[in-house]
């Protein structure tokens, strides 16, 4: 048997995305968003309102970082999804985190976030509130990398947004290999 919740945006899992930009003076700003996603082969697309600093910021810029929010920094992730930018405009130094001008963007990348991705302003559609970025570079730190070379979850610790408790979770193990297990259905 089944229960019906009625139309709610629950779906698992929903990345914690830490959405960083500069204000008009520099000042590194951070807010938390779950509500985002890979577009396209190089876009991402997140749903933000338009009252964010953030926001304000990333049209005047005209570039931005998403960082994958991770268990280490559960706390610090919380505080910049819940404390406005609008009244603490020092709110990412406040939560402990310290940046790094991005190389290839107009933007700050939260140094202790060890993934994130460097985008630059597609569009932003203040009736839906959808932005779409463009995915110039993914910086990754050494330490999250696997034998392979290429980013290792389970050494990125990222979490995941429970929209239906209001929690944060631990992404779990691996469970199968991608375009390989369903062949066996062939």
């Amino acid at each position: 048997m089944r229960k019906n919740f009625g139309a709610k945006p629950f779906l698992y899992p929903q990345p914690v995305l830490i959405i960083a930009s500069y204000d008009a003076d520099g000042t590194p700003d951070a807010m938390n968003a779950a509500w985002g996603c890979i577009s396209d082969s190089n876009q991402i697309a997140m749903y933000l309102s338009a009252g964010h600093k953030t926001v304000k910021n990333i049209l005047a810029r005209k570039a931005f970082t998403v960082s994958m929010a991770d268990e280490a920094h559960v706390v610090a992730c919380d505080y910049v999804g819940i404390v406005s930018g609008n009244q603490v405009p020092d709110k990412v130094a406040r939560a402990g985190f310290h940046t790094t001008k991005s190389e290839l963007v107009d933007a700050p990348i939260i140094d202790e976030l060890p993934m994130t991705l460097e985008c630059r302003l597609v569009s932003y559609d203040e009736e839906s509130e959808c932005m779409i970025g463009e995915i110039v570079n993914v910086s990754a730190e050494e330490s999250i990398l696997g034998e392979n070379g290429n980013i290792d979850p389970s050494r990125l610790h990222p979490i995941a947004f429970d929209p239906v408790n209001s929690a944060y979770l631990a992404m779990g193990a691996k469970v199968g290999n991608a375009f390989q297990d369903g062949a066996k259905l062939k």
